[in-house]
């Protein structure tokens, strides 16, 4: 690649991020921001990447969608026996990493992971397009393949297996929800003086303190 990486920059030109703006509540102030990412136009503003890490202490990361949140903690749906569910039973220890760069924004969300109620996963399932439900039932998501045509052979019959009637959620895909333990926003602002503050729950109270960019 015949490109000189060093040179690809841009000087981030947006508002101060200080701390009487932020408040006391990192969960509403999340709120706000991602209100505003929705309203702005921000493609996928509800795209985070999740971190884990897997028995060998190798940590993994991939995009979900962010799908519920609420005082305790931010939801995901996805397969229980995938790579990801299978890091999180090991080590339910994960990172949420929202990043809005037409916004000059990021989120950082630590916490620990856990399974929600059978009843909120069938429910969310149930509102969830019908292809899509197809698909959940498909997919042996992170398995190793021959080919797409494997895949479609899979779907085909399921497809067939629920020909007028209601699909039906699997024993082994569901929600998981991420209750933080710490929140850090990061606003860019020009020569690389970045705005990183950093919520910390102590004692189920929040604190808030201000980072070096």
């Amino acid at each position: 690649m015949n490109r000189d990486l060093h040179a690809i920059r841009r000087d981030y030109q947006f508002e101060d991020l200080l701390e009487d703006t932020v408040g006391d509540n990192p969960t509403a102030f999340f709120d706000q921001w991602l209100a505003f990412a929705i309203d702005e136009g921000v493609d996928d503003p509800t795209a985070m990447l999740i971190s884990t890490v897997d028995a060998q202490g190798q940590p993994h990361a991939r995009v979900v969608l962010l799908k519920e949140h609420n005082e305790s903690g931010f939801t995901f749906f996805t397969n229980y026996e995938s790579d990801k569910g299978q890091q999180l039973a090991h080590n339910n220890k994960a990172c949420l990493t929202f990043f809005w760069p037409t916004l000059s924004r990021q989120i950082r969300i630590e916490g620990t992971v856990e399974k929600v109620l059978r009843e909120v996963s069938e429910d969310y399932f149930s509102s969830r397009p019908r292809g899509s439900q197809l698909a959940a039932r498909t997919s042996k998501q992170s398995a190793i393949i021959k080919d797409r045509s494997v895949l479609q052979a899979a779907f085909k019959a399921e497809e067939k297996a629920f020909t007028d009637q209601k699909v039906a959620c699997p024993e082994n895909w569901g929600g998981y929800t991420l209750n933080p333990t710490s929140i850090e926003f990061w606003q860019g602002r020009p020569s690389r003086l970045h705005d990183r503050l950093c919520f910390s729950k102590i004692n189920e109270q929040w604190t808030l303190r201000r980072k070096a960019p």
